[in-house]
């Protein structure tokens, strides 16, 4: 039936669908049910189905880092627009027992042919699109990267674990056999992104009915997916690197003009770094090292925002969201400057991070005026937002922030056929340009902003939140900490808070619960606003887990903009 619509009208119409669905899916807001309290154990997911799988685990005697594994395999079925096996993530572990933290990096690496100008440009600096239409470092084979999520997971299970593969992988295999329904986040967004699903027929396979997107309420099954599942439970990380998997990937990717190769995939391992560490008022910051740059600039712009009185200024008036908005810019400016990969360029983490430079960053910002900075030419303003997060805390006090993507919603497009992998397209996550911190290179990891991490209160464990969002990961978790920190916050006020976002470039984003006498003080201020939905998407999916050190009780918080569902015992 599809052939016989035109596709302009097509697009259009599910456009529509699209906006609805997604404005739909903001509407329960205060809904109670997304939070939840408990002494034992509590996992805060974007989706309730993998939330029920984590707690499962903890009950049947796993620990945070089983739970956190289950959770992972089981979010890339039930969320399959955000994340899954053909991504890649950062996991951040607290160990109670000894007090030391391990951070593992499954970000995805560029094929070893990939090169600074493997895409081609035009006289703006522009990447030209193929002969579909499409952006091929957004979609297509040359935008997928080295998958490492399967390799994070496995190698967390196998050092840090109590059970074994199919224990902690059965759940995710049982709910791809079985289907899932279709939410209407998840529905708003495969007609949102209809065309790129519907350009890969593995995709439209899956994802589209006859043509069209699927339907809130219908089922969405992927067997394809729940066989290489048990393949991996069954066989290790060789099933997913090598053999008759790796085949179809690397087939899907080279068949569309990719890079990618069998060596690539052979090749793949995590790598385990040390978290950047700094305080927000009495409390520790315990976060993600690059590739990520997340970590290291919420404590940037966190240690700017701490020469402020925000407590006085006041939850969301006009001066705190326009020192907020000034500090953003600064941080955002430092991150088009600085950031990549460490392993290939340096980068001046201790300078970023420094108490020092943030004074100095506060001190050029007029409480009176709006700075005008010279935009940095950032590619990052069209970073993706489908990225997910979840939190676990088990009954020992061991805790897990663990944040992971494929990047755009649905990625490349691509369903690796027989296999039911979506596939990255983390190739965008680079500065197309040559020279640049985060230009193209085989084997290096994109920059990212993911930002899993974990807060402590007098040593002790206080805290574990991330957010999906793209750029918007860095502000939404440094007001996320403000909120519990500055305001005293349980975790799911402060997730449910109105956000902001200022890049050093454009308007500033604002949801539309801010004051409409707070917008004008904005407007009189200089600052030009964008205003979003009341609950927008474009603002991520945090999700967290407090606990209360006198009592013990975890209290988990889970984002309205998403499915998020906290759930414990």
């Amino acid at each position: 039936m599809r052939k016989y619509l035109d596709s302009y009208r097509f697009t259009l119409i599910f456009s529509v669908f699209a906006f609805f669905f997604i404005g739909c899916a903001t509407v329960d807001v205060v809904d109670p049910s997304r939070e939840a309290k408990g002494l034992h154990g509590m996992v805060a997911s974007a989706h309730p189905l993998a939330s029920q799988v984590g707690v499962d685990v903890l009950k049947a005697g796993g620990n945070a880092i089983d739970a956190a594994v289950a959770v992972g395999f089981t979010l890339g079925v039930v969320e399959p627009n955000a994340s899954g096996i053909g991504g890649g993530g950062f996991m951040l572990i607290w160990f109670a027992d000894t007090g030391t933290v391990v951070f593992i990096d499954s970000r995805e690496t560029a094929p070893a042919a990939a090169t600074a100008d493997m895409f081609e440009l035009d006289e703006k600096g522009k990447v030209i699109l193929d002969a579909r239409g499409l952006d091929p470092v957004v979609h297509g084979g040359r935008s997928v990267a080295v998958p490492g999520e399967v390799a994070g997971l496995l190698s967390a299970l196998d050092k840090f674990g109590t059970m074994n593969r199919i224990q902690v992988m059965q759940p995710a295999i049982d709910h791809a056999e079985q289907g899932i329904t279709v939410s209407p986040v998840l529905a708003g967004i495969i007609a949102e992104n209809y065309e790129a699903i519907a350009t890969f027929p593995a995709s439209d396979k899956i994802f589209l009915n006859d043509g069209f997107p699927r339907e809130v309420g219908d089922t969405l099954r992927n067997p394809d997916l729940a066989n290489t599942l048990r393949l991996i439970a069954d066989q290790g990380r060789d099933a997913f690197y090598k053999g008759p998997v790796a085949e179809s990937i690397v087939d899907a990717v080279q068949s569309d003009g990719g890079l990618m190769t069998m060596e690539d995939l052979a090749n793949f391992d995590v790598s385990y770094r040390m978290p950047v560490t700094s305080t927000y008022r009495d409390y520790q910051i315990i976060s993600a090292p690059p590739p990520s740059s997340g970590g290291t600039h919420v404590i940037e712009l966190l240690n700017i925002m701490e020469n402020f009185d925000v407590e006085k200024m006041g939850l969301n008036s006009a001066q705190s969201i326009h020192a907020w908005a000034e500090a953003m810019k600064l941080m955002y400016s430092d991150r088009a400057e600085f950031m990549g990969d460490s392993d290939f360029i340096d980068v001046p983490l201790k300078g970023l991070t420094s108490k020092e430079y943030a004074r100095d960053q506060f001190a050029r910002i007029d409480m009176n005026s709006v700075m005008n900075l010279p935009p940095s030419g950032d590619p990052w303003k069209v970073e993706s937002g489908s990225t997910t997060h979840f939190s676990v805390i088990d009954r020992h006090g061991n805790m897990v922030a663990y944040t992971k993507t494929i990047n755009h919603f649905f990625a490349s497009g691509i369903t690796t056929p027989g296999t039911g992998i979506v596939l990255n397209d983390e190739m965008a996550d680079f500065d197309v340009r040559p020279g640049q911190a985060n230009s193209i290179s085989g084997g290096k990891r994109p920059l990212s902003s993911m930002s899993p991490t974990l807060l402590l209160k007098n040593g002790k464990p206080y805290a574990t939140i991330g957010s999906p969002g793209g750029t918007r990961i860095l502000t939404t978790m440094a007001m996320l900490i403000s909120g519990l920190v500055d305001f005293d916050m349980d975790i799911q006020s402060a997730i449910n808070t109105p956000r902001i976002n200022n890049y050093e470039y454009g308007p500033l984003k604002i949801e539309s619960r801010i004051p409409a006498e707070v917008q004008n003080e904005l407007l009189q201020m200089g600052h030009e606003l964008q205003v979003k939905k009341e609950f927008d998407l474009y603002f991520g999916g945090a999700q967290g887990v407090v606990i209360d050190q006198k009592t013990g009780l975890m209290h988990g918080g889970a984002d309205p903009r998403r499915d998020g569902k906290a759930i414990g015992y």
